[in-house]
């Protein structure tokens, strides 16, 4: 394949433009606090356009959380089974894999965590008993990894234990300037020693 043609697979679609700008303008003035038009006008098309892609800001949320959950899940599968297999499939290796995968998520889609914490009780229901299946599955995810490299932590200890880590990594919107933070490389590095601390914690 062609560099020009790796670029045009690379490049977003106009519909996840308009959910990456959705995202950070909910994040920043809040689901009610943004019109259609600012939409429309973030991705260069009039409001009334954005209704060729949705009908309407629920749908936008809606994908957006759902979305997220159901990415969050594929990854972390994905990292336990081709990932893991990649670093030799120990437990230790597994744990490392699903810690880097939710940083890279915590690290690159900070308005759809704050998205998350704010505007989740705004999704119907079937929606955000949707999100909440998809969380609980992912959680499990973590969990099975954290009892096999820590046996005699019992379930509900890891269970905690991995919402606490997804609390401290989840906590990069909170950081109001983005100089706050060092450099994404650092960043990512700290992330990990203090996930792999709460767990050794935990299991010691």
């Amino acid at each position: 394949m062609s560099t020009h043609a790796a670029a045009r697979v690379a490049a977003p679609t106009r519909r996840e433009q308009i959910l990456r700008e959705a995202a950070r303008l909910f994040a920043e003035r809040g689901f009610h606090g943004v019109g259609v038009d600012e939409i429309g006008a973030a991705v260069g098309i009039s409001g009334p356009g954005l209704y060729r892609h949705f009908p309407g800001k629920d749908a936008m949320l809606a994908e957006l959380l759902v979305g997220i959950s159901e990415r969050l899940l594929a990854g972390g599968r994905l990292r336990v089974t081709e990932d893991g297999a990649s670093r030799g499939g120990s437990p230790d290796a597994l744990l490392d894999a699903l810690i880097e995968g939710h940083i890279d998520f915590a690290l690159d889609d900070r308005p759809l965590i704050t998205l998350h914490d704010r505007e989740l009780d705004r999704l119907r229901d079937t929606d955000r008993k949707r999100v909440r299946q998809l969380q609980r599955q992912y959680v499990e995810v973590w969990v099975d990894v954290v009892r096999a490299l820590y046996p005699a932590l019992a379930e509900n200890q890891a269970r905690a234990t991995v919402h606490a880590v997804f609390g401290l990594l989840n906590s990069t919107p909170h950081l109001t300037r983005p100089e706050a933070l060092p450099d994404r490389t650092a960043t990512a590095a700290l992330l990990h020693r203090l996930a792999r601390g709460a767990f050794e914690a935990a299991g010691s």
